[in-house]
C-alpha cells in the first residue's frame, strides 16, 4: 500500500517546529499499519531534524552552535538576494537535511523515546513551508 499527502507548516522565524504530531497524524490516517515514512522538505532555506525532545536546551544549543559556524553577514557570501540570512541559510540546509525517512510500526512513527521530528526554519523572517509525505507498508 502507498499513501502520500502533504503538510504546510507556517514558520515564525530562525527557529524549530515540532512536526512529530503532525506527521504521526498522517500516517494514521494513511491506513499503514507498518512500513516507512519518507518526508521531503520542498525548501532550500530551511531542514528536517531528528533530535531529542525532552530537554529545548538541545535545540538552542544546535541553533548556538550553527550560527557560529555560519555567520549571518559574512562578507565571504556574494549571495545575498534575500538579505544577510540568505546564503548562510542555504548552507545550513546543506549541512543538514532536507528529507528523511522513518519506520511505522501500530500506525505510528516508531521513534526512541527521546525522539521528535521538527522543521528547523534556517532564515530570519517567518515562512511557508510545503512537506510531502510518502508512506509504504502493510494495512
Amino acid at each position: 500500500m502507498i499513501a502520500v499527502s502533504e503538510l504546510v507548516i507556517d514558520s515564525t522565524g530562525r527557529g524549530y517546529v515540532d512536526l512529530t504530531a503532525r506527521v504521526n497524524a498522517s500516517v494514521g490516517s494513511s491506513g499503514i499499519q507498518s512500513g516507512i515514512c519518507s518526508v521531503f522538505l520542498r525548501h532550500t532555506s530551511a531542514s528536517l531534524i531528528l533530535c531529542e525532545n525532552a530537554d529545548p536546551d538541545v535545540l538552542s544549543d544546535l541553533e548556538t552552535f550553527m550560527s557560529r559556524l555560519v555567520t549571518d553577514g559574512d562578507p565571504l557570501f556574494a549571495h545575498n538576494a534575500e538579505g544577510d540570512d540568505d546564503m548562510p541559510a542555504h548552507i545550513r540546509s546543506i549541512l543538514t537535511h532536507t528529507d528523511v525517512t522513518l519506520p511505522i510500526r501500530n500506525a505510528r512513527l516508531d521513534l526512541g523515546t527521546w525522539q521528535g521530528l521538527y522543521l528547523w526554519e534556517h532564515r530570519t523572517r517567518p515562512h511557508r513551508r510545503t512537506l510531502a509525505l510518502s508512506m509504504i507498508g502493510e494495512a
